[in-house]
């Protein structure tokens, strides 16, 4: 069975339960393989709606970030969260599916390395990098650090995020992506996020992708070689790491979203899937 076809539906927002916890996820209709997207930090299922448009899929928000429940006893780390992952495509009737992830949507390669069997096609966008050599940039590194990863989250404000995300060409992020964060970064995210980053070292990242060559489907990585955070080295290092045949596109230009900066790789990554 191939994967989800061109659709042209607005993504409807879902609610419901997985593993235990409450979730909101967004879903459009298509026809094959379900795409399933995976957002990173510090984003929500939101981030996926152009691709939703043309694909089809489910893309949820994890635990801990957008309208899903935000508890203090989640496990926050790639296991906690691939767990989690595998429960959702339960709840949803999940059995084979084509995989997008973007940033810490790596931590679901986990769930794919474990069943590699259940995923069709693969498409990593600037995805943290489970493989050696990574170190934390410069704000994680303060992310990771007790009191002092509080104290950064306490200092960050609107203004400061919109400074962040600045795009490489030195345009404003888009205001309504911007608005999508900052409207759901309370405390249970920024909580979740410090947890996130401090149950990672970068020997733990290469320990969590020692399998990579497990995962056999069709892949297709792609990476903006302006990334600011994850340096454009680690898109053929995944390529090289998978199992399967693997296709790399760098993104000139672009930065750590590569479809914000150029609105073709929206096409390019549906024109995989399909």
């Amino acid at each position: 069975m191939r994967a989800c076809r061109r659709v042209s539906a607005e993504p409807e927002v879902h609610t419901g339960e997985a593993g235990g916890w409450g979730c909101r996820w967004l879903e459009a209709p298509a026809t094959g393989t379900p795409v399933v997207y995976v957002h990173g930090v510090p984003n929500t299922a939101a981030l996926w709606r152009p691709f939703l448009r043309r694909t089809g899929g489910l893309a949820p928000d994890l635990p801990g970030f957008g309208e899903s429940a935000k508890p203090a006893a989640f496990d926050y780390s790639i296991a906690g969260l691939s767990g989690w992952l595998r429960a959702f495509l339960a709840e949803r009737g999940v059995e084979r599916y084509s995989l997008v992830a973007h940033d810490w949507g790596a931590a679901a390669l986990a769930l794919a390395q474990a069943e590699p069997e259940r995923v069709e096609r693969l498409v990593l966008m600037d995805a943290v990098p489970l493989l050696p050599g990574y170190e934390w940039h410069t704000l994680a590194r303060w992310w990771r650090r007790p009191l002092a990863g509080e104290m950064a989250m306490g200092f960050t404000f609107k203004f400061v995020t919109r400074r962040l995300l600045r795009l490489p060409d030195g345009s404003a992020f888009p205001e309504d992506e911007l608005d999508d964060i900052w409207d759901h970064f309370d405390h249970g995210t920024q909580r979740a996020i410090l947890r996130l980053y401090r149950s990672a070292p970068p020997r733990g990242l290469e320990a969590a992708g020692a399998q990579l060559d497990r995962i056999a489907c069709p892949a297709l990585v792609v990476w903006g070689d302006a990334d600011p955070y994850l340096p454009i080295s680690f898109a053929n290092d995944y390529a090289q790491a998978l199992g399967g045949p693997s296709e790399v596109e760098i993104v000139k230009g672009a930065g750590h979203w590569p479809w914000i900066d150029d609105h073709d790789v929206v096409d390019r990554v549906a024109r995989f899937l399909a």
